[in-house]
């Protein structure tokens, strides 16, 4: 069966257009819809007092209807009271300004006092729900450089390192006199004079990302009865390392609003990379009048269900022009025909199997990396460029984290991974030497995971010195395989080749100012 639904808000709308609701779900071929994202000031109107009759009417109205509840936890929009109550749990941005209530996910993961009615209102409806689905906190993204990020940040730091000398060699610190002597001296990258130091940048997104996690564990604790996750949201501004994440989740779950079908294809392709079993769904993308057009890139890739957000349109609010299932012009209206008739067409389909030999690799941690502003190369768009080679592969793809096993694939694409620690080189000569064919490009491991360069790395797998290269792709061959490596912008030439070489027949030329095979240039 492929879900098929929406976000549902019944808390913005009086108890008279539910019943209208539940009659148009079905007419949509909706089975299940993702219910109290928002709605912690409804649950819990004044600290410690719970409000559930109104979502008990909801549910029993889905349930004798036949539709499935994907039931969140509200904790990514703490209520007014908690804010007033609570101020130093509002997050604090990189230049030192505490942020106010007014909009949503304005919280500090790691303040105690959010921590702990987090857990309070996520034990009231564990004890109370038992739902198809639990849908824990929403689009999880909020960076903080409080004080209690600070010490939670020592205390990851420490957990990671051991001790101040090993962060000392690992941050690089004796430039420009940053060397620690005690944990105590360790602050968030907050606003500075000039370029901060890229370890220590890159250490708080991973710290953020971890504590993040430990916010969604905490929740997850508490929950059963049915399977949990949360919504991945993408991007370069998303503090969360997704593949590290999906070993979390019993469902990889994203939400995306691409501008182009190669856009979606992409995003299908990552999801189910980062997906244990090949299992995900789309939990959040826009409606439109385009609806089975749209669905179809997500379908061919795997996805187990294609939902939206939200069902109906808002009259009020920050989002109340973005689309929905149920537009303002009511159902009569293109786009909840197409939508119904999406729905119509779902009903007698069930996920795809999808079975690719072509891996390639994306790293948010390198997309991180080369956000930094101490790069001489600023106009690099690492998102951008594994898409590009995205688009210009063929046939089914696996977007893959590098810690992936590569074994079975006939041909592994590494685009621009700047960053790259000693276990990835070695999985990237293991897959070679037994006879993979590996695609390098330009820009690739340029430092190790702690942003210290690393000359001649990889000069082994290119058979030269990438400085010295001056073809558009080199050749080599290593073990029973072969390596290209490219500095062509152009993905094409390289990918021909190589999908010949990984056939097993002779490459063709490669063309380019220089023709240069076995490492010769």
């Amino acid at each position: 069966m492929i879900h098929f639904g929406g976000d549902y808000n019944p808390e913005q709308w009086p108890e008279s257009v539910w019943a209208s609701d539940i009659e148009l779900m079905l007419e949509a071929g909706v089975n299940l819809v993702t219910v109290g994202v928002f709605s912690w000031s409804r649950l819990e109107p004044r600290p410690g007092e719970f409000d559930f009759g109104w979502l008990d009417q909801v549910l029993d109205l889905l349930h004798a209807a036949g539709i499935g509840v994907c039931l969140a936890t509200p904790t990514a929009s703490p209520p007014p009271w908690f804010t007033r109550q609570n101020p130093h749990s509002m997050p604090i941005n990189r230049d030192g300004v505490r942020l106010t209530h007014g909009s949503r996910d304005t919280y500090c993961v790691n303040a105690p006092a959010y921590q702990a009615a987090c857990l309070s209102i996520v034990g009231e409806l564990a004890a109370r729900y038992s739902p198809q689905l639990w849908h824990v906190h929403n689009e999880y993204g909020t960076t903080c450089y409080c004080d209690f990020c600070a010490a939670a940040f020592r205390r990851w730091l420490s957990a990671r390192y051991g001790d101040e000398a090993t962060l000392n060699d690992v941050w690089s610190t004796d430039f420009w006199s940053q060397r620690v002597t005690s944990w105590e001296e360790v602050l968030p990258p907050r606003a500075t004079q000039y370029l901060g130091n890229p370890a220590h940048l890159l250490d708080y997104r991973r710290f953020v990302s971890d504590a993040m996690l430990e916010h969604y564990r905490s929740q997850r604790a508490l929950l059963s009865g049915a399977p949990v996750t949360t919504n991945f949201a993408l991007g370069g501004w998303v503090p969360v390392d997704h593949a590290r994440w999906s070993r979390e989740v019993d469902i990889v779950a994203i939400d995306d609003y691409p501008a182009t079908l190669s856009d979606r294809a992409f995003a299908a392709d990552l999801a189910r990379g980062w997906a244990r079993d090949g299992r995900w769904m789309l939990m959040e993308h826009a409606p439109s009048a385009s609806a089975r057009a749209v669905a179809e890139p997500y379908l061919a890739r795997g996805a187990s269900g294609i939902c939206y957000f939200q069902w109906r349109a808002s009259r009020g609010g920050a989002e109340q022009w973005h689309p929905a299932m149920v537009p303002h012009e009511g159902p009569d209206s293109p786009v909840f025909r197409e939508i119904a008739a999406l729905g119509a067409a779902l009903r007698d389909r069930s996920p795809v199997t999808v079975t690719a030999t072509i891996a390639l690799l994306y790293d948010e941690e390198t997309m991180w990396a080369l956000q930094a502003p101490h790069l001489p190369a600023r106009e690099l768009d690492y998102d951008a460029t594994v898409r590009r080679w995205h688009r210009a592969l063929d046939g089914p793809i696996d977007v893959l984290p590098p810690t992936a096993p590569l074994a079975g694939y006939d041909l592994v694409v590494v685009p621009s991974l700047y960053l790259m620690p000693a276990d990835v080189h070695r999985a990237l000569r293991d897959y070679v030497r037994d006879g993979g064919t590996l695609v390098l490009t330009a820009g690739s491991g340029q430092v190790d995971e702690h942003c210290r360069v690393t000359p001649g790395a990889l000069d082994d797998l290119i058979g030269a010195r990438p400085l010295d290269v001056t073809a558009d792709v080199l050749e080599n061959r290593y073990g029973a395989g072969t390596v290209f490596y490219t500095t062509a912008a152009d993905p094409a030439p390289t990918l021909a080749a190589a999908a010949v070489q990984a056939r097993g027949a002779t490459a063709q030329p490669l063309g380019g100012p220089a023709q240069a095979v076995g490492g010769t240039v």
